[in-house]
């Protein structure tokens, strides 16, 4: 996921898409582990993503950026 989809995104959505990163990233170690895995570089961008969408909701915490993405 690009910084120009997060900046897109709302709140609400930013936090689903952690979710479903974090539940996606903690089945590719599981399955890294068991040598099932087919691109082991996707754990990369994954943990990538993850750091994105962390760091843009700390910065909604913050009040550094806005909560919706129109005032952005």
């Amino acid at each position: 996921m690009k910084m120009w989809e997060i900046n897109q995104l709302s709140r609400k959505e930013l936090e689903d898409h952690l979710m479903d990163a974090l539940e996606e990233y903690q089945n590719m170690r599981f399955q890294h582990a068991m040598q099932q895995l087919d691109n082991p570089m996707r754990l990369r961008d994954i943990r990538k993503d993850i750091a994105r969408l962390k760091t843009v909701l700390r910065e909604m915490q913050m009040g550094k950026r806005p909560e919706s993405p129109q005032d952005f």
